[in-house]
């Protein structure tokens, strides 16, 4: 039941990403410089919102490698889509960290830093999941 559970959380995960990236894309383009310290404090919290995902996928891809002994070749494919997806969680979180550097000039450059880095971490996790499903 467990199992099923987490499994039917995975299926329904990327179609609720898609309407957090729109939303988050919004709000952190709404933050000006002089909010500098609201949205660097935000776009941190979006980001490690992703490390709690990041651990149930792995316990997901633990469980499903052992009870089905699956071969190596699926087991290595699970892998490389996580190391993409905390590659992608990293260079989001050092995004967000360019933010609270930002000057008044460069600071829609960061934002859009932020942005693009964002949503690349939402597609490999997307990625993620729909791999682990299969």
């Amino acid at each position: 039941m467990k199992t099923l559970v987490i499994a039917m959380s995975l299926f329904l995960l990327p179609a609720t990403t898609v309407v957090a990236q729109t939303s988050t894309m919004g709000e952190i383009t709404n933050y000006s410089v002089e909010k500098k310290n609201e949205a660097v404090a935000y776009s941190k919290k979006l980001v490690n919102d992703f490390d709690v995902k990041i651990k149930d996928l792995e316990t997901q891809i633990s469980k499903d490698t052992s009870a089905a002994g699956a071969d190596a070749k699926r087991q290595g494919k699970d892998l490389k889509e996580l190391a993409d997806l905390k590659a992608a969680r990293a260079k989001a979180s050092k995004s967000a960290d360019e933010l609270s550097k930002a000057s008044k000039e460069s600071w829609a450059d960061a934002q859009k830093t932020f942005q693009d880095s964002y949503k690349d971490l939402q597609k490999s996790y997307d990625a993620a999941v729909a791999k682990v499903k299969k």
